[in-house]
């Protein structure tokens, strides 16, 4: 588990660059969604080459019907936060940005752990899921303050 948990830190920190990145490339095209276009294009490309290597699952009609309509809002959702990247962060300040992200995917995640959504077990809301949720929130207000 700590290897994983290790990673996703890593993961997280390169994250962090996306939105600072986009931003200078947004002022060179003269366009946030220009610049999210081809931040998406880039990973497109990347995702493709990464399954030249590791292989394309079972890609079909079938398992691809298999799933509900809104399985695909993922890469709605996906491209949102891309794009919001070079709006929002040169406004806020990455940190900011990131704060509120967290803050935000904390809470989706703690409704969908709660109700068991998308195929999740059930991890109902406790007291202290709701100070780690209260904590990160407070820490969104004071980072936005200094």
């Amino acid at each position: 588990m700590v290897p994983y948990m290790l990673a996703t830190v890593v993961i997280g920190m390169m994250l962090s660059t996306q939105p600072p990145l986009n931003s200078m490339l947004g002022r060179a095209v003269g366009s946030a969604y220009g610049a999210a276009t081809i931040s998406i294009a880039v990973a497109l490309a990347s995702i493709l080459a990464f399954i030249v290597f590791s292989g394309w699952g079972d890609i079909s009609r079938k398992s691809l019907g298999s799933v509900p309509w809104w399985v695909y809002l993922s890469g709605l959702a996906g491209a949102i936060f891309v794009a919001s990247g070079p709006v929002v962060a040169p406004v806020t300040g990455a940190m900011v940005f990131f704060v509120c992200i967290v803050a935000g995917q904390l809470i989706g995640s703690m409704l969908a752990d709660h109700f068991g959504a998308f195929g999740l077990d059930v991890r109902t809301v406790s007291v202290w899921r709701l100070l780690g949720l209260a904590m990160v929130l407070g820490g969104a207000l004071l980072v936005s303050r200094g």
